[in-house]
């Protein structure tokens, strides 16, 4: 864990630095100063588009009835990609704007989500949900279960155990 930390917190602004500096002295200060500025007010600008866009789907999913997985996955990577975009560099301004095109994104998207399903199931990372009394790392289930209709049979829905026929 240590090591990732140093390599995002040390290593990336160091290589951005370096970066930013053979940029200056290849084509000058302002130009490379007009660079990080226009990447910042486009990724602001871009961030705030196809945030609304997202926003706008998120709701066409919950007024459907279903749950918003790739709305909300979508809209986390478009904030990642505007905060990318806001930091001054090149390396993150590159991954900042992969994350607000919808293409790049979703393939983003799908490999950070494959990954975390991997991790999941390894044990290392755990989904749990926070409850009155605290948090809960049970299974989660897409298709929550009914609380009206399980307290109303006498179950405690937190505890029913559901098979992938229920």
């Amino acid at each position: 864990m240590f090591a990732r930390l140093a390599l995002l917190f040390v290593v990336v602004p160091l290589l951005e630095l370096a970066l930013l500096v053979q940029l200056g002295q290849w084509v000058g200060l302002w130009p490379t100063l007009g660079l990080v500025f226009a990447t910042g007010i486009a990724g602001a600008s871009l961030a705030r588009s196809q945030g609304l866009r997202t926003a706008a789907a998120f709701q066409r999913e919950l007024a459907s009835g279903r749950l918003p997985s790739g709305p909300l996955q979508d809209g986390l990577a478009v904030l990642v990609g505007g905060a990318l975009l806001l930091t001054p560099g090149l390396l993150t301004d590159v991954f900042g704007f992969s994350l607000l095109v919808p293409a790049s994104r979703r393939w983003i998207v799908r490999g950070v989500a494959a990954h975390l399903k991997r991790l999941q199931a390894e044990g290392i990372v755990q989904v749990g949900v926070m409850t009155p009394m605290g948090p809960d790392f049970r299974s989660m289930d897409p298709d929550p279960v009914d609380h009206g209709a399980a307290r109303a049979a006498g179950l405690d829905p937190r505890n029913e155990i559901r098979t992938p026929s229920d």
